[in-house]
């Protein structure tokens, strides 16, 4: 039986080593050299600029404004959805999600979205409650129902400002006029009924 040794290891573990630690010596072309990199690593040293010249910024993510509490598709136009988030107003996309547009900024009074449908019967009315009803450990009060007829270009108040979180929307599969909600109502105290 053979003896394994402590000189043993070290021998037959440095090649497995040296192969790890192999790409972390490597420099890229035009990179600055070992040296020069700890030179510029104390804290007073400025870093040099040029270093970073070829490279680019680019938006990795997040691109939506927080946790996504709502989310509603256009059944006649497959690639468009409208989403609402917990501090992030309504979102928009009209190419399956590559890209999303805010489209309630400065038109509804918050951004916590709780609720929203696109009507069956004409595609550019849409139906935002405000309030995120998945109550956690911060809240967003909501302010009430909007409506866009123009596909969430604009928005108007119709109603229910004092409803507290809105957890629903529901339109009317044949008339954009006719829509049911259900409200939490107030997270803070009692609410009044709405009608």
């Amino acid at each position: 039986m053979a003896t394994v040794t402590r000189s043993t290891i070290l021998r037959l573990t440095r090649p497995v080593l040296l192969a790890a630690l192999l790409p972390f010596a490597w420099s890229a072309p035009g990179a600055p050299d070992r040296a020069t990199a700890i030179a510029q690593s104390g804290p007073s040293v400025a870093v040099n600029p040029a270093m970073f010249a070829d490279l680019r910024f680019r938006s990795i993510g997040p691109h939506r404004g927080g946790r996504v509490t709502a989310i509603a598709g256009v059944r006649t136009q497959p690639c468009v959805f409208y989403q609402g988030a917990t501090g992030g107003g309504v979102w928009k996309t009209t190419d399956c999600g590559y890209r999303w547009i805010p489209i309630s900024d400065g038109q509804i009074e918050t951004g916590s979205i709780g609720a929203i449908d696109v009507s069956d019967s004409h595609p550019d009315v849409v139906y935002v409650g405000t309030g995120s009803a998945a109550i956690r450990s911060n809240v967003i009060i909501g302010r009430g129902i909007y409506k866009s007829v123009d596909a969430g270009r604009t928005w108007k108040l119709i109603g229910l400002r004092d409803a507290g979180q809105i957890g629903s929307v529901v339109v009317h599969p044949k008339n954009p006029d006719i829509v049911w909600v259900a409200a939490l109502g107030s997270p803070f105290g009692p609410t009044e009924r709405c009608s």
